[in-house]
């Protein structure tokens, strides 16, 4: 298919379960104001470029003003994996701007926690290419089932409640700011929007990624998807509860929580 046809299947196919959940999330969580500048983050993935396609529907129709840049980081893509992403962006007609970075090879020998490395040096420099095109916010591409995702494996790795929100102030880069636009829409229906649209994309292409797919590397979060996906055999709507609890945190029922740097007891006020 063809750029429009792809734009085409996303207001009429997966309107219900791609646009509609899309748009609320904007809504919703306040992600898009007039005389936004806004890079949309390219990965190379079918979540980043499935948002490209989201926000070019929505500032043809959407009543706000704002602009849209699209933006991918080069860490040391393979060049095959780096024409797959040219190739797509042309062909869904996308203007992508493309800059290169170190971060495959800075991570290659980090054994202790890579992947949580490697995310926040692509974010800061995601941040930094964006301010340099004047844009005051990046868009990523994270969809429902990483917000769930993320929220179990803080709870049973980490010992804290605590998800990915729908949009952060930047602490390191001023008058910056990232939402995700995509927070709604779950991930099996961006997988049938590719499927349908006989659209190729790339998966993470680090060296480290590869050796979980032989076994060499555990992922935690690939534990925690099929955890979710056991449990809804018996409990279908247990990815919907996941989610609403996010937004229903009774503070009088529980131990404690952490506000800034300060953790308040519920002893504090009993």
């Amino acid at each position: 298919m063809n750029a429009d046809d792809v734009m085409h299947s996303i207001t009429k196919k997966f309107k219900k379960t791609i646009y509609k959940r899309f748009v609320h999330a904007v809504d919703q969580y306040k992600l898009i104001q007039d005389g936004d500048v806004i890079a949309v983050c390219i990965s190379g993935g079918k979540d980043s470029f499935l948002l490209a396609k989201c926000m070019q529907v929505l500032k043809a129709h959407w009543n706000k003003n704002f602009e849209i840049k699209y933006i991918c980081m080069d860490p040391g893509y393979l060049p095959k994996n780096r024409k797959l992403i040219e190739d797509n962006a042309k062909n869904l007609d996308i203007d992508l701007n493309i800059f290169s970075s170190p971060i495959f090879d800075v991570v290659s020998d980090v054994t202790k926690s890579p992947c949580y490395l490697c995310a926040r040096m692509r974010r800061g420099y995601l941040y930094e290419y964006a301010k340099s095109l004047s844009c005051n916010k990046i868009a990523l591409g994270h969809h429902f089932d990483d917000v769930i995702e993320t929220t179990l494996l803080s709870m049973f790795y980490g010992g804290q409640f605590k998800t990915m929100m729908p949009k952060l102030k930047s602490t390191n880069h001023k008058g910056m700011e990232l939402i995700r636009p995509l927070y709604m829409v779950r991930e099996q229906d961006i997988i049938h929007w590719a499927k349908y649209n006989n659209l190729t994309f790339l998966n993470c292409a680090c060296k480290l990624t590869e050796g979980a797919s032989t076994g060499k590397l555990s992922s935690k979060r690939k534990e925690i998807k099929d955890l979710i996906a056991t449990l809804k055999q018996t409990i279908p709507a247990i990815d919907n509860n996941i989610f609403k609890s996010l937004d229903s945190v009774c503070l009088d029922t529980i131990l404690g929580y952490v506000k800034g740097q300060k953790h308040i007891s519920f002893l504090d006020e009993y």
